[in-house]
């Protein structure tokens, strides 16, 4: 009985024993599964901002990224031929308008016939990279290899001698002489090379029978017999002057077995180094009075000018660009007749593209018109004058020639004219024009006639300079504003604000909502508002907007110094 007792206990606590571990087994998988989801929850989920390290990282392998077209026009197009201060100053260009325009004025430099449309020098040099990658190839581009190298700076040589299977060789005098076998090779020969010298002999040996020839200093590095003893001998080894070993101590950086025979003085060593240090060079600019005329100009300014040029957008590919000439009354010269003084000047302005072409010519003439005996005053004021070109998007550059008739003066003007690109998906503004007069025109006017931007005159006020009795006009259009998709007008704000230069103090602050603008139902919007200047202290000034599309979530920072007299 005693012996049945102990043994139903020990089955009951087994059983125990069972459903606890059981138990466990449940339990701890729920607690776990508890642990991590709660740990999940306390995982931050919103990522942490960048580093100002990793942001520059970031932006610096963008920056790569976006440069690379550039990068391989500098590393592959025109690396053998550009030299080291052109060089430099691309890889300090920030802007891919900046590099477009190192671009031309690259090739432009090199150009034998810049009054012609065709590039010979540009031509010519993509022509050797054709050849070069064609004939030139192993495994590498043609244009990588040391032939190609040379071939592309210098152009073809004027005799090759050429060993496409090496073999017995013949040594020249000057190399010992003797008889050896040698791997592939080529002797390139250049009657005159600038900035090197005459009668250059460029050697190129394929040592691993592949194909690719490299360019080598050592004439005895394409003698496939020289570590094999006694085989190859120079002339020299075979009359037992000189020893094959006796090579292998020489100082010049040569194999050459000739002993203690003296070297021609194109085979000394500092001649070979200076050829081959000269080799790697880019070659010189040739045409070096095309490079001045390109460089310098000669500018008559006896008749001074002021210039100012604002650009408004007509489509994404056409852009207004308004030219605007101011000349002082007094500078120039009257002719009196009748009672009546007549100041005559003559303009003729090109604008052209970076590499000279013409894109747009227009002369006019501007008279000055005053009763004599009001000289005294009315010479006192200024003479504008404005034309407003059609250009596609670019940089260009404008020559001014304005001549007065009656005294002979002239000024030559030059100026780079930067046409703005405007992209459909930014808001964008045309120039902040500050006026000294914005008024509207007559229906039969508009669009037509100096100073007139679609329906209103705005007259700049060039220098920017305005009496304390006058109202200062502020001008500006603003693009791709976004709509709202029922109502079809924008919806954001401008902000005005003026502060004076130096002290930071705010004169004048104002607000406005876009579709409270007069005009302001699509896209564009333009602001037309006259600032009076009484209140203000003479002294200088920053007029500073903010507009901003809420809609698109994009603002605008423009802004213009102008000054009180």
């Amino acid at each position: 009985m005693r012996t049945f007792a102990i043994r139903y206990l020990m089955r009951a606590t087994a059983t125990v024993f069972s459903l606890g571990m059981a138990l466990s087994l449940v339990v701890t998988p729920a607690v776990a599964a508890d642990k991590k989801k709660a740990s999940d929850e306390n995982r931050e989920t919103v990522a942490k901002p960048l580093s100002e390290k990793e942001r520059k990282k970031r932006e610096a392998k963008l920056r790569k990224e976006l440069e690379t077209p550039y990068r391989k026009w500098l590393n592959e197009d025109v690396g053998y031929i550009i030299s080291d201060e052109e060089r430099k100053a691309f890889r300090n260009l920030n802007t891919d308008e900046e590099r477009e325009q190192f671009i031309e004025q690259f090739w432009l430099r090199r150009d034998p016939t810049p009054d012609t449309q065709e590039n010979e020098f540009k031509e010519e040099h993509y022509r050797r990279i054709a050849y070069a990658n064609e004939r030139f190839a192993s495994g590498i581009p043609g244009w990588k290899t040391d032939r190609g190298r040379i071939y592309i700076t210098f152009g073809p040589p004027d005799e090759i001698e050429s060993h496409p299977s090496g073999g017995t060789y013949e040594r020249p005098y000057e190399e010992g002489g003797g008889t050896t076998s040698t791997y592939p090779f080529e002797q390139w020969r250049y009657r005159w090379l600038e900035g090197i010298g005459s009668d250059i002999i460029i050697e190129f040996v394929d040592t691993t029978m592949t194909g690719e020839y490299r360019m080598t200093m050592d004439p005895s590095e394409k003698d496939a017999l020289l570590y094999v003893p006694n085989a190859g001998l120079t002339l020299m080894e075979q009359m037992g002057l000189a020893s094959k070993t006796d090579r292998f101590s020489r100082t010049d950086g040569t194999r050459l077995g000739t002993g203690t025979m003296p070297l021609p003085a194109r085979m000394n060593q500092f001649e070979r180094l200076q050829q081959y240090a000269n080799l790697q060079k880019p070659p010189p600019v040739k045409f070096k009075d095309l490079e001045a005329a390109v460089n310098s100009t000669i500018r008559y300014n006896l008749l001074p000018m002021k210039v100012r040029t604002d650009f408004m957008r007509l489509t994404n590919s056409t852009i207004l660009s308004n030219i605007t000439i101011q000349l002082e009354k007094r500078d120039l010269q009257y002719k009196q007749q009748d009672g009546v003084s007549k100041g005559v000047v003559n303009i003729y302005a090109r604008i052209t593209s970076m590499t000279r072409r013409v894109v747009n010519v227009f002369e006019d003439v501007v008279s000055v018109e005053f009763p004599s005996a009001l000289t005294a005053d009315a010479i006192k004021g200024v003479s504008l004058y404005q034309k407003s070109v059609p250009l596609p998007p670019g940089t260009y550059r404008v020559n001014i020639v304005v001549k007065d008739i009656n005294g002979g003066n002239m000024n030559n003007y030059e100026m780079a004219l930067h046409v703005p690109h405007y992209d459909d998906e930014k808001l964008g503004s045309s120039s902040l024009v500050l006026a000294d007069l914005i008024e509207k025109v007559p229906t039969r006017s508009i669009g037509t006639g100096q100073f007139v931007i679609g329906t209103s005159k705005v007259r700049p006020r060039i220098g920017e300079t305005f009496h304390r009795d006058e109202k200062m006009g502020i001008y500006l259009q603003i693009y791709n504003f976004t709509t709202d998709e029922k109502t079809r007008k924008p919806s954001g704000t401008v902000e005005y604000e003026v502060v004076k230069t130096g002290s930071n103090e705010k004169i004048f602050d104002f607000s406005e909502q876009i579709d409270k603008i007069e005009g302001a139902s699509g896209q564009q919007v333009t602001i037309e508002k006259l600032l009076p200047l009484q209140n203000m202290e003479p002294g200088q000034y920053i007029l500073k907007m903010k507009v901003q599309d809420k809609l698109g979530n994009q603002v605008l920072t423009p802004q213009a110094t102008f000054t009180v007299v």
